[in-house]
């Protein structure tokens, strides 16, 4: 990737205006002596609970086990039960459904809307039936996955709603917050290479909810809500303080990051015009925090191709959507066309610090040129 003109995502580059920052954070915490758990970690979910408008933050040590862990906490408290179904979109990570699936429960797939390459929650109804007890909204790419057909259909079946937020810390629902707080629970991922990256894993689940932060909290440290008192059967997926102080030093450029992605997907949004490349719909004012800047095209190995001779770096989120994997056989034969066609039409553009707003000019020019 080193190579192209226009890379799709350089971590070296985006650490690089942090590097002295994240070298001092490391120092201290191997100075203080505290490598788990400690005042780091403290600091950054007091940060991250009050980013997000929600009363508590637990650390935890990655995204998957942040969703896997609030569904095992509902379990634990009695308000799930294994076996009841959870409205999934269909067009996610696979990780989504894996945090589903380990609980114990039961994934009920439905299709993202073609325009918002999110959940259609006008088609929740069609997939509801008296033994779904939560939704599990995604907020895919960066845009918030959560509207009053959402919010009207949760509270008169009575749901818990989830919020897989590992793509979009920052981002807006218009009329109601942002992502993090909109269900009763969310869970965040740290990944590298997400908006605000760990150099490592990490996650986080926020919440209001104290006797579900508390459950959260006590099966990520084996299960104890004190020393040598073990009230579940937990698991060991701590937020290592080391990441906790880097996170904190991220979080606090989280705006000027979100600032910067939403100049990128401005250009392209303006300057491209292709009519065989479909743009995501946006929102008015731009609430997405653009952790991918997604395009569709029904030629996408012609496009890649194009891009790839023009020395623009890309990449697919995600090519083989869950239903289709090895691992989940048994939905193979579920019939999910706009799953499907997204599947194979999306192409992800550069959208990061690793890219200028020329560069996206540049980049749009080039894109005006293919041709199916």
């Amino acid at each position: 990737m080193s190579e192209l003109k226009y890379p799709f995502l350089e971590l070296g580059t985006v650490n690089a205006p942090y590097k002295e920052a994240l070298k001092a954070a490391a120092a201290r915490v191997i100075d203080s002596g505290r490598y788990v758990g400690g005042a780091e970690n403290e600091a950054f979910e007091c940060e991250l609970a009050a980013h997000t408008g929600t009363r508590y933050a637990v650390g935890v040590s990655n995204g998957l086990d942040a969703l896997r862990l609030i569904f095992k906490a509902y379990i634990g408290l009695g308000r799930l039960r294994e076996g009841d179904a959870v409205i999934v979109p269909a067009n996610t990570y696979i990780a989504s459904v894996l945090a589903v699936t380990d609980a114990g429960l039961r994934p009920v797939f439905a299709e993202p809307c073609s325009a918002t390459l999110n959940l259609d929650t006008s088609r929740l109804e069609e997939v509801y039936t008296p033994d779904v007890k939560a939704v599990l909204t995604v907020h895919l790419y960066g845009r918030a996955c959560y509207d009053t057909v959402l919010d009207d259909f949760a509270r008169r079946h009575e749901l818990i709603v989830v919020e897989d937020n590992a793509q979009a810390i920052g981002a807006e629902a218009c009329g109601f917050g942002r992502t993090g707080s909109l269900g009763h629970a969310a869970a965040f991922s740290f990944y590298p290479t997400k908006n605000v990256g760990a150099v490592g894993d990490a996650g986080a689940v926020t919440t209001s909810d104290k006797e579900l932060a508390d459950t959260v909290r006590a099966l990520a440290n084996y299960g104890s809500d004190r020393r040598y008192h073990n009230i579940y059967q937990g698991y060991n997926c701590r937020l290592d303080p080391i990441q906790a102080s880097f996170l904190r030093i991220k979080l606090a450029y989280i705006d000027a990051e979100t600032a910067h992605r939403r100049s990128i997907a401005a250009v392209y949004n303006s300057e491209i015009r292709n009519s065989a490349i479909t743009l995501q719909q946006t929102d008015t004012p731009d609430t997405s925090v653009w952790h991918q800047y997604v395009v569709r095209t029904a030629n996408r190995d012609s496009f890649c191709r194009m891009l790839a001779d023009n020395g623009v770096g890309y990449d697919i989120h995600y090519a083989v959507p869950p239903h289709r994997q090895p691992c989940y056989a048994r939905y193979a034969h579920l019939s999910l066309p706009v799953t499907d066609m997204l599947a194979a039409e999306v192409v992800s553009l550069p959208v990061s610090q690793c890219t200028s707003t020329d560069d996206a000019r540049e980049i749009a020019m080039i894109i005006n040129r293919f041709q199916q």
